[in-house]
């Protein structure tokens, strides 16, 4: 579970940024600046970050404040996962990233598989909906739903992407070191759980 303080001012920052979005009256409006200016205190306290860089970030955003999502692409290969090495820390992920605007989660995943990886591939079936601050990944000051999506490779070949360096298939007992701030070891064999029950139910926190 993640610390109270980033729970507090997470909390915080979305009752300002959605009461922001619809206050009219002055003295309201001023009262959630005030409340946001308090998330943005209480991020600076706990990390090392400046209140500038956590203003443009954090506390930027406009409209109702929903979670962020992010999408991960789950291919097998005669029983190893498929993983790609990320360039930002050197560590290995499953294909993935943000949702974009206009595409499906399925589309997301598949287009995310080609441009990590170098694979084509199919979208089968969605295998979880997971929040994040139920998992050990480190502290993060978005909440962030993650979906993992079964997907069949069809084509292509391994070659790493603008984010990516290697691509490689492992074995559940052979598993790389992880960017566990896209993937916790827990998670990886959970997937691995649905290679051998391919009727398991979607995982759902």
């Amino acid at each position: 579970m993640e610390a109270k303080w980033l729970t507090w001012a997470k909390e915080i920052q979305a009752i300002a940024q959605t009461g922001l979005e619809y206050a009219r009256d002055v003295y309201d409006i001023e009262r959630y600046e005030a409340l946001r200016e308090l998330s943005v205190d209480i991020m600076a306290n706990y990390t090392l970050e400046s209140k500038e860089k956590i203003r443009l970030s954090f506390a930027g955003d406009k409209g109702y404040c929903t979670p962020k999502v992010d999408i991960r692409g789950v291919a097998f290969r005669e029983g190893r996962i498929l993983m790609v090495r990320e360039k930002i820390d050197g560590k290995w992920s499953l294909p993935g990233g943000w949702a974009d605007i206009g595409l499906s989660p399925r589309e997301i995943a598949v287009k995310e598989i080609r441009e990590e990886s170098g694979f084509a591939a199919r979208a089968v079936r969605l295998l979880g909906v997971l929040d994040k601050k139920f998992h050990d990944h480190p502290p993060e000051p978005y909440h962030i739903y993650k979906l993992f999506i079964l997907c069949e490779i069809v084509g292509g070949e391994a070659e790493g992407g603008l984010e990516t360096s290697e691509v490689g298939f492992f074995k559940e007992d052979e598993l790389p070191e992880l960017s566990v701030e896209r993937n916790t070891e827990k998670q990886i064999l959970t997937m691995f759980e649905f290679l051998r029950q391919p009727d398991k139910a979607v995982i759902l926190d």
